[in-house]
């Protein structure tokens, strides 16, 4: 069985002795700031810990580092991972059964679960090549108000989106800025996959850009990090209205996370906080090996598909062609279902992900998307050339016996 469905790291470059290092070294990092006292730093890395976090200015000198983002440390809320810090997110902007959120269609899934969770109503904004459709924003947020909905915010993946695998252009990221302003939203701006950029170009961060306090930024070092540390973060400085002085939604963020999980645990935490310390806060610097695997998957893709698909051949199957990431969509002739993925799997030896996970409405569509992340390139190129064949006999399967297909047919 070969995986293309698991966004998950390459594991090529785990280390378990790195591990321990990163552990040290932050211990050694803690004793100094305390001054020489071994169990203060003992007990931050061993009791339970803030519920913000333990390594917060570590990781402002990162987004500063990495990102030119300026963040006050107190405003950054370390959390299990990206999914909790979605999840945090979605509950605190939760007041009403009137309220909403936008996000682009397709999206990632783990935003859908985290906003049903919170039972946060989502309003689908139309996808484009720029990574979202401005106008019909504009456009669903009007229909919204005019049905007493109350949009709270607009939920984005700009870098390397999963599914699509789109990167949203400079001008998009900062009309959207302006557009949310002009809206009263704010954005949610996750970033899982931009540091894996090998691109130099690539460009910046919509937070990096905020100078009002629109952005709440989410982010990850699931893909960058340590996988199995699950130590993800928020960046959210916007005041609380009614608040007290000077509280922020990191605050009211930090109450939510006090009841779901009490804090992100300090161990988890070392280890990234040592990691940072290593490579003096750059972690675009410390996955350069690891992106170029991953940008030399996403050639072998394309140039594979394009090999298996050449075009004007029959079954009709296009992909989308990202610029980096984990994740291209492949355009096929038929609707995809669970149970499609479920019989290529048992009978052709490869999975994938039908495209409706990442609408959250269980309709089939015809398209699936494949993941590059964590396979060789051999493997992957095997994968596709099962995944092809899953596609050529399930279109043979499908056409009547009497005539053959139209062109036509095939894209309807």
């Amino acid at each position: 069985m070969i995986s293309l469905a698991s966004g998950t790291p390459y594991e090529g470059d785990f280390d378990l002795e790195a591990v321990q290092d990163y552990l040290e070294l932050f211990r050694r990092h803690l004793v100094v700031r305390y001054g020489g006292d071994e169990r203060d730093a003992t007990r931050t890395i061993l009791q339970y810990g803030r519920v913000k976090g333990v390594i917060n200015d570590l990781v402002a000198r990162h987004l500063e580092v990495d990102e030119q983002i300026t963040a006050d440390a107190d405003s950054i809320v370390v959390t299990v991972g990206g999914q909790e810090a979605l999840f945090l997110t979605m509950r605190a902007l939760r007041r009403t059964d009137q309220d909403a959120i936008l996000a682009v269609h397709p999206t990632y899934f783990g935003f859908v679960g985290a906003a049903e969770l919170a039972d946060l109503t989502v309003l689908p904004v139309k996808d484009n090549a720029d990574g979202i459709d401005l106008d019909d924003l504009e456009n669903v947020v009007a229909e919204a108000v005019a049905a007493g909905i109350r949009p709270r915010a607009v939920y984005v993946v700009p870098d390397f989106a999963n599914p699509t695998g789109t990167t949203m252009p400079l001008r998009t990221r900062q009309r959207l800025l302006d557009i949310a302003g002009e809206l009263g939203l704010l954005i949610v701006e996750d970033n899982a996959y931009g540091l894996l950029s090998t691109d130099r170009e690539h460009p910046r961060t919509i937070k990096s850009m905020d100078r009002n306090k629109q952005v709440v930024y989410c982010g990850s070092f699931a893909k960058t990090g340590v996988p199995g540390a699950r130590v993800g973060y928020l960046v959210a400085d916007q005041p609380v209205t009614g608040g007290a002085p000077g509280e922020t939604l990191s605050d009211e963020l930090a109450r939510i996370k006090n009841m779901v999980t009490l804090n992100t645990s300090p161990i988890a935490q070392a280890v990234i906080g040592g990691k940072l310390i290593h490579h003096n806060f750059s972690l675009r610097d410390a996955n350069l090996a690891v992106a170029r695997h991953y940008h030399h998957n996403l050639t072998v893709a394309l140039d594979t598909l394009a090999e298996l698909f050449p075009e004007g051949s029959e079954p009709e199957v296009t992909w989308s062609a990202p610029r980096g990431g984990f994740f291209i969509v492949v355009n096929v002739p038929f609707d995809t279902t669970d149970e499609l993925s479920e019989e290529c799997a048992v009978e052709h030896g490869v999975r994938w992900v039908p495209i409706h996970r990442f609408y959250g409405d269980g309709k089939p569509r015809r398209r699936l998307r494949i993941s590059i992340s964590s396979v060789t390139p051999e493997a992957l190129r095997t994968g596709l050339v099962r995944l092809a064949g899953f596609i050529s006999q399930h279109v043979e399967k499908s056409t009547p016996s009497v005539s053959s297909p139209s062109r036509s047919e095939f894209l309807q």
